[in-house]
């Protein structure tokens, strides 16, 4: 039985509110503006369902929506001013779409009688986030609220998921209007077809050593264990794409390791020997890839079967031999019960490539660091809560948490593909602030820290309580490698002289301490997991260990050797 109450007058800026509460939103990450004070206004009569948080920077506040994105598979959404605050935020959305993220930014805007004059911080933002968002535009008639608003949401679920920006013109949000709101939206997915399922089991059943790879966005909990059960039903390998190892349980059996800047030799090696390729979710892209050069497009050496939410990405760089448009969680259901009858055939490969992802994991064998993270996380991880939440800042030193620590559902790893500097912080207090009784781990290094770490302040207001394992090697490590490898000893740029990081943590109301040995880890972190406040552990660790994997005096010797 439908509503046959009158419509009431309201101004734009409540129709949007209630747009945001009828599509399930219930918070918002912003930094506030003279530009949307109607939307403010309006969450203040509905702060019983809807919370505010005002972050220290729109790129802090960008980061928090994005990364409430991944954790919920709901939009998030993230309101800021005009100008200077959506150029602040614009790194948001960029992360949101190289990482298929479901996203909504917010921004107030100029009057409509003020456009194309260049008035104080106007930005046409349609072609500002044109090649960023999946969709941007401008809401210029308050009676069509609920029509953008509606499609903003479907938008930004439906197929891959994305941001979407709308710009919201001062005076628009002041007028009053009366006007039906929208349906509660639904997502569109592509579905498979038996006929697609029998397809994939067919060729499966001519490789002799088959490799699959989950990616991308749209892995629930329960698609995650359906895809383990589908695996180890089948003695299949399963590895995953960049910064997607909880797309599956680590401790499986099935799980061969990871793609991205921390990935293994012997992996490389295996995904040349392999002759079948079954890829859900990712897109195959630079970093899972080692920038096209593990699979050579246009057509792989191996077979392959590309299954993504969007049709437009299969065969937009690898021609498959069987792509299929469909949504995660459906490609997992529907495998999960399926016996190939090749589980003799296949375990064997998936062994040898499950040993050697154990043996790349234990603890390293040289003890030669003072602090070596390697060896502190090995000796925690097996205590560490199944629902721990990591998230992970770019740079060489959240190698150590891909290699060491283990992943899966239903904890999650939070982490930019986009390589976005100063994302760990925010996405940190935005996961204790979604989940406030899990552990949240960050990591971050010294330089990322200081792009975002004021946002810890954030946390202390609303009583979130992450825990940011901060890196402290004075530099800006990923840099220095690369300039090690191609100009040995000539540093220019990536030197850091930090401050007192423990001091600038106690300053924001957090618990804080330095850490400099290998065996003062797991004690600092149990101190700041009691100390109920948001944490820093500051991690001193030596610039010589430039990675997991190498040393900046064997790079200068590798890269003296060439010539």
């Amino acid at each position: 039985m439908t509503d046959q109450s009158p419509l009431k007058p309201r101004t734009a800026g409540q129709v949007l509110v209630d747009q945001l509460l009828i599509h399930g939103a219930d918070r918002a990450f912003c930094v506030p503006g003279e530009s949307y004070l109607e939307v403010l206004d309006a969450i203040h009569d509905v702060s019983d369902r809807f919370t505010l948080h005002n972050a220290r920077h729109e790129a802090g506040a960008a980061d928090m929506a994005e990364a409430y994105g991944k954790l919920t598979g709901k939009p998030g959404i993230c309101m800021v001013t005009r100008g200077p605050g959506a150029c602040h935020a614009s790194i948001g959305v960029h992360i949101a779409q190289q990482d298929s993220t479901p996203m909504i930014l917010l921004i107030g805007q100029v009057g409509r009688d003020m456009m194309d004059r260049e008035a104080f911080q106007e930005v046409d933002y349609r072609q500002m986030f044109g090649p960023l968002a999946k969709w941007a535009a401008q809401i210029d008639c308050a009676e069509r609220v609920p029509e953008y608003m509606a499609r903003a949401f479907r938008v930004a679920t439906s197929g891959r998921p994305g941001p979407v920006v709308l710009a919201l013109p001062e005076d628009m949000l002041t007028e009053t209007v009366t006007v039906a709101d929208a349906q509660p939206y639904t997502a569109t997915q592509a579905q498979a077809t038996p006929a697609d399922f029998d397809a994939i089991a067919d060729l499966l059943a001519g490789a002799e050593r088959p490799l699959v790879m989950l990616g991308g966005s749209g892995w629930t909990a329960q698609a995650a264990l359906d895809i383990q059960r589908f695996a180890e039903t089948n003695g299949l390998p399963v590895c995953t794409s960049f910064r997607r190892q909880d797309a599956i349980e680590n401790r499986s059996s099935a799980y061969v390791g990871e793609f991205g800047t921390a990935v293994s030799p012997t992996i490389v090696r295996r995904i040349a020997e392999a002759d079948l390729l079954l890829v859900l979710g990712a897109r195959l892209g630079e970093m899972t890839t080692r920038g096209y050069t593990t699979l050579t497009p246009p057509q792989s050496r191996q077979r392959l079967i590309h299954v993504h939410p969007d049709a437009n990405e299969i065969g937009r760089v690898y021609g498959p031999d069987l792509g299929i448009a469909a949504d995660m969680p459906g490609i997992a259901a529907g495998l999960a019960g399926r016996d190939l009858g090749r589980k003799d055939v296949w375990q064997g490969w998936a062994q040898v490539m499950r040993d050697e992802y154990i043996a790349d994991t234990e603890p390293p064998g040289d003890n030669q660091w003072q602090l070596d993270m390697g060896r502190a996380f090995c000796a925690i991880r097996d205590e560490l809560p199944a629902d721990m939440i990591v998230t992970l800042d770019a740079g060489n030193h959240t190698g150590w948490a891909q290699r060491y620590l283990r992943f899966g559902r239903p904890g999650r790893e939070i982490g930019s593909t986009c390589g976005s500097m100063g994302y760990a912080v925010p996405a940190a207090v935005a996961a204790a602030l979604v989940h406030p009784d899990r552990l949240v781990l960050a990591m971050v290094g010294d330089g990322g820290f200081q792009m975002s770490g004021l946002e810890l302040a954030m946390a202390a207001q609303y009583g979130a309580t992450p825990i940011v394992l901060l890196f402290n090697n004075g530099i800006y490590g990923t840099i220095r490698m690369h300039q090690e490898r191609e100009h040995p000893r000539r540093v220019s740029g990536t030197t850091l002289v930090n401050q007192d990081f423990c001091r600038m943590a106690e300053g924001m109301g957090c618990h804080a301490e330095r850490v400099t040995r290998t065996d003062e880890f797991a004690p600092a972190l149990d101190r700041a997991r009691k100390s109920g406040k948001p944490a820093v552990i500051e991690l001193v660790t030596d610039p010589e260990q430039i990675s997991s994997r190498t040393t900046i005096s064997r790079l200068r010797e590798q890269a003296e050797k060439r010539g």
